[in-house]
């Protein structure tokens, strides 16, 4: 899409927006989805003016642990429910290796170039970024090798002792702090899986979900869904707030797990969270909610074990804090591919 297409759709963002303050309240909707949104940007233009942080501006010492001192699992008691769906679907979108990058986050900032203020890895459905569309998405092209146009994107992880020339003082970039070398991940996992209580029923197609928090540091770490661990010590308990010191030979991970529990109705809500939520500790949904394909989405990296000199992609004031890392997904599977992920689930199979 060329400069001047998004330019004018941007002004007519804000005269829809102009539109429905005048009103007293027709057209607030955007303005509440924005305004709720924890992810949601203080600028609404791709030429961000935010100063330059701060050269200190995070991680620190303390934000890394030795993995090998993490606690064990104890592992939780089986549960033999006869309406469980232990299958599991995976979906297989690649590594962008191609280096699909941009800041903007179509969820909660559509139409706003920069919206993220941080860079975001995409796998999936080619081409996403502030402008696209449902229909725009459900035309795409896909790195998926089963035809699946969802798209999955994630901030990126930098090795900070290298240097990232092509946005080193870009907005998202090294203008707003995220400073060092994109890591390409050696693995990405894209796993959907089921529910230890109930059969789960089929995604509503373009449904958005967010899971973690980009300002998890200062919004109280309520919505916090950060899990960092090594391979070969991943059923070690995974930590939330520290990054993990890997020992030779072992890649750091990241793993998200994506809310499994929907309300029956709504693709998106203002706050971009209130439509999905997590089962309890039992397995069970909230009132009114119903069990859907869990997606797991697990990132490794090479070259870090030992280092203490990486960090999460962040919001400058978030000072890539670990705490803060999360992930984004909007649904695009056909509707024959999202039945079939389901069928594969509620029948106890692994498919994909």
């Amino acid at each position: 899409m060329n400069q001047g297409h998004r330019r004018n759709r941007t002004r007519r963002n804000a005269i829809i927006l102009a539109a429905g303050l005048a009103a007293g309240g027709a057209g607030l909707a955007l303005v509440n989805v924005q305004a709720n949104a924890t992810d949601a940007p203080r600028a609404t233009t791709r030429a961000a003016s935010k100063p330059a942080p701060p050269a200190g501006n995070g991680p620190v010492a303390g934000d890394f642990a030795d993995i090998t001192k993490a606690a064990r699992n104890v592992p939780a008691p089986p549960r033999g429910n006869r309406n469980a769906s232990k299958g599991a679907f995976r979906t297989r979108c690649g590594v962008n290796a191609e280096g699909r990058h941009n800041s903007d986050n179509v969820i909660v900032a559509p139409g706003v170039g920069n919206g993220a203020h941080h860079t975001h890895d995409y796998v999936g459905a080619i081409g996403v970024d502030a402008f696209t569309t449902d229909d725009s998405l459900a035309a795409a092209g896909t790195t998926c090798t089963n035809g699946d146009r969802s798209t999955y994107y994630w901030p990126v992880l930098r090795d900070r002792r290298g240097v990232e020339k092509a946005d080193a003082s870009s907005p998202g970039g090294g203008a707003e702090g995220n400073v060092g070398r994109i890591l390409t991940p050696t693995s990405a996992s894209l796993t959907f899986v089921g529910s230890p209580t109930a059969k789960v029923v089929a995604m509503p197609r373009f449904l958005r979900i967010i899971t973690g928090d980009a300002k998890a540091n200062a919004n109280g770490g309520a919505n916090a869904n950060a899990a960092w661990s090594c391979t070969g010590f991943e059923k070690r308990v995974q930590f939330k707030d520290k990054y993990p010191i890997c020992p030779a030979g072992s890649q750091v991970v990241r793993t998200e797990r994506f809310q499994n529990c929907w309300d029956g109705r709504n693709t998106d809500s203002a706050d971009h969270r209130g439509h999905v939520a997590f089962a309890d500790a039992r397995g069970r949904c909230p009132a009114g909610f119903k069990a859907i394909p869990q997606l797991v989405q697990r990132l490794t990296y090479r070259g870090l074990a030992g280092g203490t000199a990486f960090a999460v992609d962040s919001f400058p004031e978030s000072l890539h804090k670990p705490v803060t890392d999360h992930g984004d997904f909007i649904n695009a599977m056909p509707e024959r591919l999202m039945k079939r992920a389901v069928a594969c689930i509620n029948t106890g199979r692994r498919c994909g």
